[in-house]
């Protein structure tokens, strides 16, 4: 009985391995990622459970403050978007990582078989990558929520207590660059 392949010399072994070490970076990368996504949507979740006492207060008032709730509302709805563009996100990023463990095995399996197919790696490298960018790309919208979010709590805190500060710094005017 013949072998379908012979093994490979050390020097090709070698070769192989380091053509691993690109997948694996980009792996690793990738893994970074989906943890820092996944904090992000705990904080998502985390923030959404303590509007929960909040709207029960502003429920059970006589007069709720209509700004507060408005404030609440439009945050809650932030938090929603926040949350589905995150799971997107995180989907890609999950996609990404398993094409990108799929270019390292391909990598393996084409070489030691001795197959003419190059093209098999390079594709799911190529796919990985679209997918992380794809995935940082939604991140990149996140987070530009994340910050409309913060952003309308301290024009909140204003608001209420704009009257307290010096009159130095009610006069000054807010930057808004970034707005």
């Amino acid at each position: 009985m013949r072998l379908m392949f012979s093994l490979p010399n050390l020097e090709s072994t070698v070769g192989v391995l380091s053509s691993m070490i690109t997948p694996a970076v980009m792996i690793l990368a990738t893994s970074s990622l989906i943890l820092t996504t996944t904090n992000r949507l705990v904080r998502i979740v985390d923030r959404v459970r303590e509007m929960l006492p909040e709207f029960e207060k502003l429920t059970r008032a006589e007069q709720p403050d209509d700004r507060k709730l408005t404030m609440l509302f439009e945050d809650l709805g932030r938090a929603t978007t926040r949350a589905r563009i995150g799971q997107h996100a995180l989907s890609q990023l999950y996609l990404g990582l398993g094409a990108f463990l799929a270019t390292s095995i391909a990598l393996g399996v084409v070489t030691f078989a001795r197959l003419n197919a190059g093209w098999v790696p390079l594709l799911f490298g190529a796919i990985g990558v679209a997918l992380l960018f794809s995935a940082s790309v939604l991140l990149i919208f996140e987070s530009r929520i994340a910050l409309a979010s913060a952003y309308a709590e301290m024009d909140y805190i204003r608001h209420i207590s704009g009257h307290l500060a010096p009159s130095k710094l009610r006069k000054a005017r807010r930057w808004r660059m970034f707005r």
